[in-house]
């Protein structure tokens, strides 16, 4: 099983896009989104994209796509190793930020417990899908996600390779978080 800074580094050394983000040289780094695409499917039933599009196109249509998706690895204090334009548009990150944060930095200091919980609760149900909560870009400003699907991510041996996560519903909050 490969440790979180393998795949990062795997996912930033292949691409010479100018931004470092998925793009056609990169293939819109298709072997991980297959792999996050077939993991939900194992789980859920469920596609994002139609299955029989070759991977590479299913690639571009995530990473365009209107809700966000993003996936950490395995490590105790996983790094995000994938996140769509929506993610990367609602965390305010570029790929470059994305590739170094760790997920847990995605939810609010005090909210990091119940985050905990639902990751706990996704590791021994294999995923969950009515997932609601508060979480935070990297400039600070709060939202709330609301039926989120929450899986583990296995490698093609059936292997934990992560989790990942995938929402179209948010709302920004204000202040005094409503």
């Amino acid at each position: 099983m490969a440790d979180v800074q393998s795949v990062n580094r795997s996912f930033t050394m292949r691409t010479d896009c100018p931004h470092r983000e998925p793009c056609e040289e990169n293939q819109f780094l298709a072997e991980h989104v297959e792999r996050l695409l077939t993991s939900l499917r194992r789980w859920t039933a469920r596609d994002l994209v139609d299955p029989q599009l070759p991977r590479v196109e299913q690639a571009r249509r995530i990473f365009a796509a209107p809700f966000a998706l993003l996936s950490h690895g395995t490590a105790a204090d996983p790094i995000l190793n994938y996140g769509n334009r929506a993610a990367m548009q609602l965390f305010e990150m570029s790929w470059e930020d994305l590739l170094q944060t760790p997920s847990r930095l995605t939810a609010e200091p005090a909210h990091r417990d119940e985050r905990a919980r639902l990751l706990d609760r996704v590791t021994r149900q294999g995923y969950i899908d009515d997932y609601r909560g508060v979480r935070i870009s990297k400039t600070g400003r709060r939202f709330l996600i609301d039926k989120a699907t929450v899986w583990t991510v296995l490698d093609e041996r059936g292997a934990p390779y992560g989790q990942a996560a995938t929402f179209s519903a948010w709302r920004y909050l204000t202040g005094d978080g409503k």
